[in-house]
């Protein structure tokens, strides 16, 4: 045992392997060998023996103590996902990000203080849980709204002796996300450990990606608006990585009066951390970016973007500055989990900032809660730089690669994402670019609207998704996966009035009949008699009879035609909606003598 401590001090790696084989407390061994290993700064290094060694094994391990919620989500074949011995890694301890201003100061989106103009400067790192059966490193579930502590395996746990095994689907959910975001892919990235103390923390540590993480640099497109002009502003918010890691477990403190209670069901699930760079510079930018992100994250099936679960959510980061100065001290905002607490977040830390700055003051960095009841924020600690979580590569886990042909592989299977859809909509349906982006805004709401327009003019689909039935929900507080109209209702009304069966008059009631009561729409023109009147003989009378009673009225007319709308209206009146709209205008036209 002496000798085997001895090679501890030189080579701690190799001493926890030659003690594996020889004494019953391996494992004590192997943890103070990784204790070693982290402070020295020093990666240890693997044989390929040694690296074969530590996959058998922990593919042992999770099979009989974990058991696999999805296992065709665990290991992946070894001729597309796998590990590879490295020697003599190294890393730095902060990223190698130089922070380049892109935008030109705005006048219109300066923010006014007491002594000049400001400008706020807006980055964010959005957490986004990924959609999958089973956890990053374990085949626990992750299904939502379980008794605390039933999705634990005891990975998760941190028992000794569990080796984390990759889950191959949340590394496929990265790097569809990576190209839904137009980024760089990583063929070759590295797990780290992120070391701090927490109670929901079991491990000590937390394992994510830190200088060579799975998604380099991308961009978003945001529209931003409308202006008072209907305009729309496209703004290029750029991306600075996407990187997996694990997500920590849940404190609650509101359990009993005494004792804080913690639940590890959330402990070890992945994570997508999206890194923005800081190219926004108002609130509306802010939720217009995350309404952006979360729309192609739901549009590529990687996450599912319910913010009000904790699937996804956003640290914000905020300073201040005099236009055209250089980036000021931020804050961080923590855990956001509403675009428009985001929004107002923003518009309070802005503020509080100036303020300071204004008075004398310097700003502090630090990390800041959200208080949407109060709605401002408060502090929470001092700011963390990377030093202080002494990162360094995970020893357990050995640098994930992967071939293109891997990558190129989940390119060709991607869907189609919200900007091209809506340019299409724009050139194909003849959209306006407002009713395209309102249409793509959600992917139930693109499919809704296919749905209906197929084989129909698309404009009028787009009015009446738009305007009748996505009011209707948000009348009724309602989304989209609640209507309780269905896209073969809401054509079939559309249908009737293409074929003049019906007014546009009648086709709104009916709506509101199909919202209430469900049911065919031409069953229910049927049965109730709601057909629109087409015979020119009952509306010619209708409209004699609206003419010799108002003839003040048609002296107006003679005077100023526009006013013939005013008999049109009451023809429609007296005949309940059920006159053709067309047909009444005509006649009322041909007896007032108006030319077309």
């Amino acid at each position: 045992m002496s000798s085997v401590r001895s090679l501890m001090r030189r080579r701690p790696e190799r001493a926890a392997r030659l003690s594996c084989q020889k004494s019953p407390k391996a494992a004590t061994l192997m943890t103070i060998a990784n204790e070693m290993t982290a402070a020295t700064m020093d990666m240890a290094e693997f044989s390929p023996t040694g690296a074969k060694w530590r996959l058998r094994d922990a593919r042992c391990l999770h099979e009989i103590a974990d058991g696999a919620h999805d296992p065709a989500e665990q290991l992946a074949p070894t001729d597309q996902l796998f590990y590879r011995e490295t020697k003599n890694s190294g890393f730095k301890e902060e990223h190698d990000m130089s922070i380049v201003d892109v935008r030109t100061p705005d006048p219109k989106r300066f923010i006014p203080g007491a002594t000049g103009d400001w400008e706020v400067i807006i980055g964010m790192e959005v957490h986004a849980q990924v959609l999958s059966n089973s956890k990053l490193f374990s085949g626990a579930s992750t299904e939502f709204g379980n008794a605390p502590n039933a999705n634990v395996s005891l990975v998760d746990a941190a028992m000794p002796g569990m080796l984390p095994v990759i889950n191959e689907e949340c590394v496929r959910q990265a790097v569809r996300t990576g190209l839904g975001l137009k980024a760089v892919i990583n063929n070759r990235s590295i797990f780290d450990r992120k070391n701090y103390f927490y109670p929901d923390l079991p491990q000590g540590y937390q394992i994510s990606q830190f200088k060579d993480p799975i998604v380099g640099e991308g961009k978003i497109v945001i529209s931003v608006g409308p202006d008072r002009q209907g305009q729309f502003e496209d703004v290029e918010i750029g991306i600075e990585r996407l990187h997996l890691e694990q997500d920590a477990g849940k404190s609650m403190h509101d359990q009993h009066p005494s004792m804080s209670y913690v639940d590890l069901n959330r402990s070890g699930v992945a994570l997508m951390e999206i890194v923005s760079k800081p190219d926004m510079r108002s609130s509306d930018e802010a939720k217009a970016y995350m309404t952006k992100l979360r729309s192609i994250v739901r549009y590529l099936g990687t996450c599912d973007g319910n913010m009000d679960e904790g699937s996804m959510r956003a640290d914000v980061n905020v300073s201040v500055r005099r236009p055209g100065e250089g980036f000021g001290t931020r804050c961080e905002i923590k855990n956001v989990n509403s675009i428009r607490f985001i929004g107002q977040a923003i518009e309070y830390e802005a503020r509080r900032q100036i303020g300071i700055i204004e008075d004398g003051g310097v700003i502090d960095q630090e990390t800041r809660l959200f208080d949407p009841n109060k709605g401002e924020t408060r502090s929470m600690r001092s700011k963390e730089d990377a030093h202080d979580y002494r990162y360094f590569p995970d020893p357990d886990l050995l640098p994930l690669e992967f071939d293109q042909a891997f990558v190129d592989a989940l390119k060709a299977d991607l869907p189609e994402l919200p900007d091209d859809k809506k340019d299409r909509f724009v050139s194909a349906m003849g959209l306006s670019v407002y009713d395209a982006s309102v249409l793509v805004s959600e992917k139930s709401i693109a499919d809704y609207f296919e749905a209906v327009a197929e084989g129909r003019d698309g404009k009028i689909a787009a009015n009446w998704v738009i305007n009748d039935l996505l009011g209707a929900l948000n009348k009724a507080g309602k989304a989209i996966e609640e209507t309780p109209v269905s896209p073969a209702q809401l054509g079939g009304i559309i249908d009737l009035i293409k074929a003049e069966t019906i007014s546009g008059k009648i086709a709104k009631d009916l709506f509101e009949i199909v919202w209430n009561e469900g049911g065919d729409p031409a069953e229910i023109v049927e049965a109730r008699g709601m057909k629109q009147v087409t015979d020119t003989g009952a509306i010619e009378k209708a409209v004699d009879e609206i003419i010799a009673a108002n003839p003040d009225q048609v002296a107006k007319v003679q005077a100023k035609p526009s006013l013939a709308g005013w008999f049109v209206g009451q023809v429609m009146k007296s005949t309940g909606g059920k006159a053709n709209p067309q047909a009444v205008q005509a006649l009322v036209k041909a007896k007032l003598g108006i030319e077309e």
